[in-house]
């Protein structure tokens, strides 16, 4: 099914949304999922800086849930990105904010954020799209690309399907068919020596992709936050939960058709401690973490070719720069936060941050709007963990102590098992109560968050 699009038009983003199940032919096969309008892929909402966005949600589903605006700079309070609020079964939601006139062009997405159902309503299809058009958008040789959003998602055969218990939670669920855009190995054509922009979003639960192309490069243009400053050529590119990426790809290589391919990765150990019969399970491959039915492999999969024929289309090349990305000064602050997992009575095994699992009513952090601060993001746990935060985006300063080579503005890091990331932020422009949190969304729902509150 072609992707709906909704536009803004004359400063207005107006949109209905619908919350409902449905059903998904993939691979010959029904399955049950979620989705917004009755469609996968859900449509694909698009603004401008200085656009007002009004969206009537109405939930069908015969549970509670609600949007959160993952990226966007926007309030975390009232109806804007406001995570807290329950839209029950039935019921409906009036979301209204302004993008700000300095938001910067992007490629950010909507999903569901009501605690404890997050995981099941995202692996079940509820994601989509919400990109910014901006200064990016109008880079001579950007505009001049083919553009192909790539929604990286898998599906379970049945979401509903719970036989892998805690467990299967604990170690994040993965659905055994992984689709682009909602289909099983789809092609797109393309002219011959043209460019091609693939925008990247990995709206799944819990699993990672590990991308690549057949015989030649990325070029990097942007991450979760926006543009960086100039291309950055890469052989393989990994995205974790939420993570977001655009990429240039030349047309001038002389093949065919390339695909483009998951590699493996493996993304967390579950060992004697954690079954608590001491026999460890060793380290597991990217497929097998909490694969519900899926098939175990450590070839890379196909996911996509790109075909290319037609007139050779000619005057196509890579840009030199981009857009500066601004340096923050030094921080006020350093904060530290260690993620682990533990037990707790009544509910088995439990994913932490400082010792502490989510409540919705204690402040974990207080900070001050306009503040810097520098924040560790420790993992002493068995999994690797996606940090991400609510309303304020953050550069990434270093890995175990080794400073990153490249600044860039993201909202998810991937802090692997046994590192320890220091991100850069600042706190600016609307106070409230926003969240941090594990992007594999069954460790968030398993009490791996926290909660933020800006101080004007």
């Amino acid at each position: 099914m072609a992707q709906a699009v909704e536009r803004s038009a004359d400063g207005l983003l107006q949109v209905r949304l619908e919350a409902a199940a449905s059903q998904l032919n993939v691979a010959g096969q029904e399955i049950p999922i979620f989705t917004y309008n009755g469609q996968f892929p859900p449509p694909r909402l698009e603004a401008s800086p200085g656009d007002r966005v009004r969206i009537e949600f109405h939930n069908r589903l015969d549970e509670p849930t609600n949007l959160h605006f993952h990226g966007l700079h926007i309030p975390p309070t009232g109806n804007a990105d406001n995570t807290f609020l329950e839209v029950a079964p039935g019921g409906s939601q009036r979301y209204e904010f302004t993008i700000p006139e300095d938001h910067p062009a992007g490629t950010f997405f909507y999903h569901p954020h009501y605690h404890g159902w997050v995981a099941h309503q995202v692996l079940a299809g509820l994601g989509g799209l919400f990109v910014i058009r901006g200064d990016l958008d109008e880079i001579q040789e950007v505009q001049q690309a083919t553009e192909q959003f790539v929604i990286l998602k898998d599906f379970a055969t049945d979401f509903r399907d719970v036989s892998g218990g805690h467990m299967a939670m604990m170690a994040g669920r993965e659905g055994e068919f992984v689709t682009v855009n909602g289909e099983i190995r789809p092609s797109w054509r393309v002219p011959n020596g043209e460019l091609l922009r693939l925008r990247f979003v990995n709206t799944s639960n819990a699993r990672f992709y590990n991308l690549a192309l057949d015989d030649r490069p990325f070029y990097l243009i942007a991450t979760d936050g926006g543009a960086i400053a100039q291309p950055r050529e890469l052989s393989e590119l990994l995205l974790s939960p939420g993570e977001r990426a655009d990429v240039l790809v030349r047309g001038d290589e002389g093949a065919a058709s390339v695909n483009l391919v998951n590699r493996p990765y493996s993304r967390g150990r579950m060992g004697g401690g954690m079954m608590g019969n001491g026999g460890g399970m060793g380290r597991m491959g990217r497929g097998r973490m909490g694969r519900m039915g899926g098939r175990e492999s450590d070839e890379a999969e196909v996911l996509a070719t790109i075909s290319y024929d037609g007139d050779p289309v000619s005057g196509r090349s890579l840009p030199r720069q981009l857009r500066p990305v601004d340096t923050l000064p030094e921080p006020s602050q350093t904060r530290r936060f260690v993620f682990n997992h533990g037990m707790a009575r009544g509910q088995g095994m439990v994913f932490l941050i400082n010792g502490k699992t989510f409540d919705g009513d204690r402040t974990d952090v207080q900070v001050q709007l306009g503040q810097v601060e520098d924040w560790e993001i420790v993992n002493e746990g068995m999994f690797d963990h996606p940090f991400h935060l609510h309303t304020n985006p953050f550069q990434v300063m270093s890995r175990n102590g080794q400073p990153e080579r490249d600044r860039a503005w993201k909202d998810v890091v991937l802090v692997k098992a046994g590192e320890t990331v220091r991100l850069r932020t600042r706190f600016q422009d609307f106070p409230g109560r926003t969240m941090y949190h594990c992007h594999i969304l069954d460790h968030e729902d398993q009490g791996m968050m926290g909660i933020v509150e800006m101080q004007a």
